[in-house]
C-alpha cells in the first residue's frame, strides 16, 4: 500500500489494519523523512473527533521532529501540547509518552513541553488512571533534565 493509503487508513474504524500501518509508518518515520511532507496533516489530526485518531496523529508528528527542518513544529508547539487536556487518559498517556522523542531535536522547547506536562490536571482522571499518567509525566521531565545535561557537557 502507498503511504497516501496508509494515512488515510488511519481514519479508519478498523483498528487492526490502522494500528498496523500506523506500526508501518512510525516505523518508516525512524528511518527517513518521507512522511515530512504530510506533517501538517498529522497535526490536523489532533483536531479528529476520534481519539485513536487524534493519538495516531500525534505519535506520527512527535517523530517527524528529527526530519522538522521548517520549524513546522516549533510554530504549532502549542495547539501540539493542547492535545495532552484529551479526555482520554490512555491518549494522554501515548501523547507523554512519544513526547520523548521530540526532545533530541527540539531543545528550544523543553520549557514549553515541561510547563504543559507539569498543567496537566490530574483529577479529572481516574483513581486508577492517574497514578499512570503521573508516571509518564515523572518520566518525561526527567528525560527533559537528562536531556539539558547532555547538551551541557
Amino acid at each position: 500500500m502507498e503511504i497516501e493509503g496508509q494515512i488515510a487508513s488511519l481514519y479508519t474504524k478498523d483498528t487492526s489494519t490502522a494500528y498496523a500501518n500506523l506500526q508501518a509508518l512510525e516505523a518508516l518515520s525512524q528511518q527517513a523523512d518521507t512522511l515530512y511532507p504530510h506533517l501538517g496533516e498529522f497535526i490536523g489530526m489532533l483536531q479528529s473527533g476520534q481519539y485513536v485518531v487524534r493519538v495516531r496523529g500525534f505519535r506520527l508528528l512527535c517523530l517527524q521532529a528529527r526530519w522538522d527542518r521548517d520549524g513546522v513544529i516549533d510554530r504549532e508547539i502549542d495547539a501540539i501540547l493542547a492535545a495532552l487536556g484529551d479526555e482520554k487518559p490512555t491518549a494522554v498517556r501515548q501523547m507523554l509518552q512519544y513526547l520523548k522523542f521530540m526532545l533530541p531535536y527540539k531543545m528550544a522547547l523543553y520549557g514549553k513541553i515541561g510547563n504543559a506536562v507539569r498543567a496537566i490536571d490530574l483529577s479529572r482522571f481516574k483513581d486508577t488512571m492517574a497514578p499512570l499518567i503521573m508516571n509518564d509525566m515523572d518520566d518525561l521531565l526527567q528525560a527533559i533534565e537528562a536531556q539539558k545535561k547532555n547538551e551541557e557537557s
